[in-house]
């Protein structure tokens, strides 16, 4: 089994599975020079070795035993020729460091539920952890200077540990792990450990080798792991909110981006997967869950399930979209897994991200304004606003069709929130495509951009054909123009919330003062308010302190172009709020209960986004 996982570029652990799959019949099936390699008798025998079983008998052995299919659950068994108490964690202290997107994030904590069956326990401090892993980006340049620079702290613990401990272990998970594995491992000794998106649950058998002195390295890409049956533990189990990861990869090889190589292809979990999880976080009292994935619209389940099929199974692309692979048929899609997780629980909010513009049908539209627990918040990366470089960076869309689709939204959705990501300085942009970006952000009036000088990536579409050629200084002024837009265009937007009434829930204590609370509107946008006392409106209870996960009406007071301030009035529900809002809204012919009040109910334009993590690209 060590060489069919060799022969098929597989871990050992995966080979063994392979083997434990294989029939007399299958081995049969083999190439020939494969099956000569293994029934043939080997010419060490000649010189007195002693005879002993060769594959085949094993083979036949399972033939007869007539072994149960491998499930997906089974596929993170423990390996046979592994003992337990070596890949054990007998308590050691791992501290993880997150960076990049929210898929990270979600990853640590798969990561950690791993390490954590396996006996390890977590520290909060490098400095006292056994192993420190470090989850990576490598979308851009920049995310990868700030892993090197810590890789080379983490290399100064190593060397200042004592030496009556066991040496402090470094661990590179993630993007960057795939990406620059070889170099990670050659760079003086700065890291034991190597493991890619895909092979988390190898984790403990990892480290077990670091153990003698070896490095560790499994990069492979999977096309079927989607971590189904683990289930995260959460690195802030007190916080209100939580990502749920629902399809791995993606497909749209967008020139500039090299997340299809270092994710894979795109493979989806199976709904009853997700809904278990998120049942289990409702339980725990999280009020507001966030769908995740690289292109998490595209989610397709072809998982066999009861569960019925309200949306159809055929692709459908958003009008004037298109992509570089075939229509693909079959599954449930992400509008069936929405309408299931809405629910769940009406008292929990759901977001997603990072959705592709290409899909956003008219039905998922329609369900995120007839679901009161949808966030009517939608992300639509445009990245540029000329056709000429969209069609370079093979969007699959045109400035033009991006537009009616803008439209088509507000149109289903008046209130809805819209956020995107702009590229300044792609291959080739001259000023004048720069500025048809700054014109359709102008157009469309977003309430969050997240906005990026170009960084050019090995392997990707542009490396290969492109030439990175609009010099550093000219992709700085650009994107300081595209910032400067922005925040005048939010600055206005945010200013229409003043003497409005909005729903917030509350996240946490302000990272400014310990006497206010911050919390987020439906459309994402952040609103601080001070921390007192306030009655419930649907009981007659005395007044009490606001904690996280509380709902609150707030009154909006001030705004700048990234948050709101306001006076509480009182905690709510969400649904309290809605059917409070929901009759005065309904006249006006849109949904904006989420919202509240407003001053202009004709207003189809909405506020603005603020995240510690950049979005999933």
């Amino acid at each position: 089994y060590i060489a069919l996982a060799a022969m098929a570029h597989l871990s050992v652990g995966a080979g063994w599975r392979a083997c434990s799959r294989l029939t007399a019949a299958s081995f049969q099936s083999l190439p020939i020079t494969f099956a000569r390699l293994y029934s043939t008798r080997s010419p060490k025998r000649a010189s007195g070795l002693q005879d002993g079983p060769e594959l085949r008998d094993f083979l036949a052995s399972a033939a007869m035993a007539s072994p149960a299919p491998v499930s997906a659950a089974q596929e993170g068994d423990k390996v046979p020729y592994l003992r337990e108490e070596d890949i054990a964690g007998h308590r050691r202290k791992v501290y993880f460091e997150t960076y990049g997107c929210q898929m990270n994030v979600s990853d640590t904590e798969i990561a950690w539920s791993v390490l954590k069956d396996a006996g390890y326990e977590k520290t909060d401090s490098a400095r006292s952890a056994d192993v420190i892993l470090a989850v990576t980006c490598a979308v851009r340049e920049n995310a990868e200077k700030k892993v090197w620079s810590r890789l080379d702290y983490f290399r100064s613990l190593k060397r200042a540990r004592p030496r009556d401990l066991p040496p402090l272990k470094v661990g590179v998970l993630g993007c960057m792990a795939e990406r620059l594995k070889t170099k990670l491992l050659e760079t003086d000794k700065m890291v034991d450990l190597v493991a890619g998106p895909d092979a988390y649950r190898d984790l403990p058998r990892m480290l077990s080798i670091t153990d003698s002195g070896q490095e560790a390295v499994n990069v492979l890409l999977s096309l079927d792991e989607t971590y189904a049956d683990v289930m995260p533990v959460r690195m802030n189990s007190n916080s209100p909110t939580a990502f749920v990861s629902i399809m791995r990869g993606c497909e749209n090889m967008c020139s500039f981006c090299i997340v299809p190589f270092t994710r894979g292809r795109e493979r989806s979990r199976p709904i009853e997967s997700i809904l278990k999880e998120i049942r289990m976080l409702s339980d725990q009292g999280v009020k507001e869950v966030t769908l995740l994935g690289q292109n998490v619209n595209s989610y397709r389940d072809l998982s066999q399930t009861s569960l019925p099929l309200s949306f159809g199974s055929n692709t459908q692309l958003s009008r004037g979209f298109r992509t570089i692979y075939h229509d693909k048929d079959g599954g449930r899609r992400f509008a069936d897994l929405l309408d299931q997780v809405s629910m769940v629980d009406p008292e929990m909010r759901v977001r997603y991200t990072s959705p592709h513009p290409k899909d956003f049908p008219d039905q998922l539209l329609y369900l995120v304004r007839e679901r009161p627990n949808i966030c009517q918040h939608l992300h639509l990366p445009a990245q540029s606003g000329n056709s000429n470089i969209l069609e370079k960076m093979r969007r699959g869309y045109t400035r033009e069709a991006y537009l009616d689709l803008v439209d088509n939204i507000r149109a289903i959705i008046p209130d809805v929130a819209l956020s995107s990501d702009f590229i300044a300085g792609f291959c080739s942009e001259t000023d004048e495509q720069h500025s048809d970006t700054v014109s359709l952000m102008e157009r469309v009036q977003y309430d969050m951009a997240y906005m990026f000088a170009y960084s050019m990536r090995k392997k990707t579409h542009a490396y290969h054909r492109m030439k990175d050629d609009v010099p550093e200084d000219v992709k700085q002024r650009r994107l300081a123009e595209l910032v400067d837009t922005f925040h005048s265009i939010a600055s206005s937007r945010n200013r229409r919330f003043l003497g409005s009434e909005q729903l917030v829930l509350v996240e946490s204590t302000s990272k400014r003062s310990d006497k206010d609370l911050a919390g987020r509107m439906d459309g994402n946008i952040k609103v601080i308010f001070p921390d007192t006392e306030m009655p419930c409106e649907d009981s007659s209870a005395t007044a009490t302190r606001v904690r996280p996960g509380d709902y609150v009406r707030v009154k909006v007071t001030d705004s700048t172009s990234l948050s709101l301030r306001g006076l509480p009035l009182a905690r709510t529900t969400l649904q309290s709020f809605h059917r409070r809002y929901g009759s005065e809204t309904a006249q006006h012919g849109t949904k904006t209960a989420q919202y509240g009040t407003r001053h202009d109910p004709h207003d189809h334009l909405h506020h603005k986004h603020d995240t510690s993590t950049v979005p999933l690209i």
